[in-house]
């Protein structure tokens, strides 16, 4: 693979899950960690993408008010987010993780539904509060800098106490056979513990992540009961999700 090749390939894989890994990257491309190291100190210093640590980040994943001017994929995630709002009612409890999607669902609420959200992500929570009717409750103290969303013992012990009805988490990859996954070790024992907590938990990605997998699994194709996609629910890339059961919008 040429480097301008293996430089795209890179920069799709970190606008489209947010947050990539050295690692993960040096065994996908069958490069070593240097090469993807220089790759990535490139990529930053031509602000393509935010280098960290092990890795590197999207623009949009690093920016708290979601703006709108880096998000991959808005459009499809718009899409998305109007769908995810249309089930929610008066007075539900609702426990939702962060993100893009997730930011989107929150933009799209009717100014008239009265329901209390639940979250540790500090952008929905921004959002949710200029919502007239919303009732706001932040879980955890201690923040992911990176994800923008609280984690850790405390976060995952307030969250067991709660029933919400429904739980809706923007994810990072869905496979028929391994179900959900995802690269951040936290915000997956966090995901594990909502869909725990929730009676319905809805699952939202756009179709280009859909067959893909990331290392840490969350949970397994039983445990969803419904997948939001912007696409339209008879797509033929769906068709195995319906089979196993899942309602999907």
């Amino acid at each position: 693979m040429l480097k301008k090749e293996r430089q795209a390939y890179i920069l799709h894989q970190v606008n489209l899950h947010n947050k990539v890994l050295s690692s993960l990257l040096s065994h996908e491309i069958r490069v070593s960690e240097d090469t993807i190291r220089r790759d990535l100190q490139e990529l930053s210093e031509e602000g393509k993408l935010i280098k960290v640590h092990g890795g590197a980040l999207s623009h949009s994943f690093n920016d708290v008010s979601y703006s709108g001017l880096s998000v991959y994929s808005q459009d499809q995630k718009r899409i998305i987010g109007e769908k995810a709002a249309a089930l929610i009612q008066n007075g539900m409890f609702v426990l939702t993780s962060g993100g893009t999607t997730i930011i989107e669902m929150a933009r799209a609420l009717p100014p008239s539904l009265r329901a209390t959200f639940i979250s540790g992500s500090i952008p929905a929570i921004l959002e949710y509060m200029q919502h007239p009717n919303i009732e706001v409750i932040m879980i955890g103290d201690r923040v992911s800098k990176n994800a923008k969303i609280t984690i850790g013992a405390e976060a995952i012990a307030k969250i067991r106490n709660i029933n919400a009805d429904l739980c809706f988490l923007g994810i990072n990859a869905i496979d028929i056979k391994r179900g959900t996954t995802e690269n951040d070790w936290e915000i997956a024992q966090l995901k594990k513990i909502m869909i725990d907590s929730s009676k319905k938990v809805v699952c939202c990605t756009i179709s280009e992540k859909i067959n893909t997998l990331q290392p840490i699994h969350i949970c397994n194709i039983a445990d969803i009961d419904i997948l939001i996609t912007e696409l339209p629910p008879d797509a033929p890339v769906l068709k195995p999700y319906i089979d196993a059961g899942i309602q999907v919008l």
